[in-house]
């Protein structure tokens, strides 16, 4: 895998663009691992990658409490997870290798929390500069 060079983006709009424009070339079982601080623009992304899969992004949301969301009516469906709640020892019995692996994509929020790695994952990483400004990174080819 490569690391691309980091993108800066000044609003969530502009990192709901960035997602979008990488959700063209996602394929069916793709892992992206998000990365950032609280505030970071995790989700913000997530409704980038859920525009550019054609799911309508008004209905994305933090899973912090319910784990995951769902999102079908685009080329593919989306699996948004949230691990911020949860242990390390937690995550082992999820079962996330099934998710998005026939169907969708499978955003992972706090991946720091996985017990194992997920063979093929992406990492995107989400930095604050400031109150506005995001270093975006995303590994992989």
């Amino acid at each position: 895998m490569k690391a691309a060079a980091a993108q800066t983006t000044r609003s969530e709009g502009e990192t709901a663009t960035l997602a979008r424009s990488l959700a063209v070339d996602l394929k069916a079982g793709a892992v992206l691992l998000l990365s950032g601080n609280l505030g970071a623009g995790k989700t913000a992304f997530v409704r980038g990658l859920a525009e550019g899969l054609g799911v309508d992004p008004s209905e994305v949301s933090s899973p912090t409490f319910t784990l995951v969301h769902e999102y079908r009516g685009g080329r593919l469906t989306l699996y948004h997870v949230d691990l911020y709640r949860l242990d390390r020892a937690a995550t082992d019995d999820l079962g996330l290798e099934e998710l998005g692996v026939a169907d969708g994509i499978l955003a992972i929020e706090w991946p720091d929390r996985l017990t194992h790695s997920l063979d093929g994952a992406r990492h995107v990483s989400i930095e604050i500069i400031d109150d506005t400004t995001r270093s975006i990174s995303i590994d992989g080819s």
